[in-house]
């Protein structure tokens, strides 16, 4: 299928390894002009030596100035933005009461308002275009209960954010979408971390935890969200979908 994405201009966000490093990789494989924004620069050098054309930008997306500095460098090096994905994220602290509020703050600004800073940087250049895509990269513990409440907390309100842009700026031909994955294992993930530690334990969660009776995998997450960036998702607005092997109780 061509999912028309050739020439494109991509920016991934968290996107030098795990589920960002897929995604770029799915992109440049349609043809688009990708660029990835992480911090490490290790992880960044291994990605651009081992994915041909992609771009690198080396950046700490916890802070505010360097969210726009690193932006603007992407703008000037490729002239504009098509696809977003605001892909960063990472969990901290343990239970409320023993989180401190600096880490629920910390949280909040890794995982959604990176996000919320970047879709304002990169819908004024959409609207010109009168068309783009951006997609969020959530979990299905921003629906329901489960993993850390820093975490869910804000995958939450990346999944309210998801909605309430996407009806803002669909007028203007962009569409905001985004996808919630269930346990991913992966190389640098958690799950893998896990699974080395204790597999007796996280093979008996699989087989409790996930209908499909295994783990997903970066690239499933990976062709969801080229179908959302591409017009053949062209009256998906606002959704946010699962990719979880069946692994959300929630029903809608």
């Amino acid at each position: 299928m061509d999912l028309q994405l050739q020439g494109k201009n991509v920016l991934i966000t968290g996107g030098s390894k795990g589920i960002g490093k897929a995604i770029a990789e799915a992109f440049l494989a349609e043809g688009a002009n990708v660029g990835v924004i992480a911090r490490g620069e290790e992880d960044l050098k291994k990605a651009k030596d081992e994915l041909s054309g992609l771009k690198t930008f080396q950046a700490d997306l916890m802070d505010k100035q360097a969210r726009t500095e690193v932006f603007n460098q992407f703008i000037t090096e490729v002239g504009s933005i098509d696809i977003l994905v605001n892909n960063v994220g990472g969990s901290n602290g343990g239970k409320t009461m023993e989180t401190s509020f600096d880490q629920f703050a910390e949280a909040l600004q890794l995982n959604f308002l990176s996000a919320v800073h970047f879709s304002q940087l990169a819908v004024p250049f959409m609207k010109k275009e009168k068309s783009g895509s951006i997609i969020n990269v959530s979990s299905i513990f921003g629906r329901e209960a489960g993993g850390k409440p820093t975490y869910n907390s804000a995958k939450s309100a990346m999944i309210s954010f998801t909605k309430s842009l996407a009806d803002e700026v669909i007028k203007d031909g962009i569409r905001v979408n985004g996808v919630a994955p269930g346990s991913i294992l992966h190389p640098s993930g958690n799950w893998q971390k896990r699974l080395d530690e204790n597999p007796e334990k996280i093979n008996k969660f699989v087989e409790e935890q996930i209908p499909a009776g295994r783990f997903g995998t970066v690239e499933e997450v990976a062709n969801v969200v080229l179908f959302l960036a591409s017009e053949k998702a062209s009256w998906v607005v606002g959704a946010t979908l699962n990719v979880d092997g069946g692994q959300s109780r929630s029903n809608f």
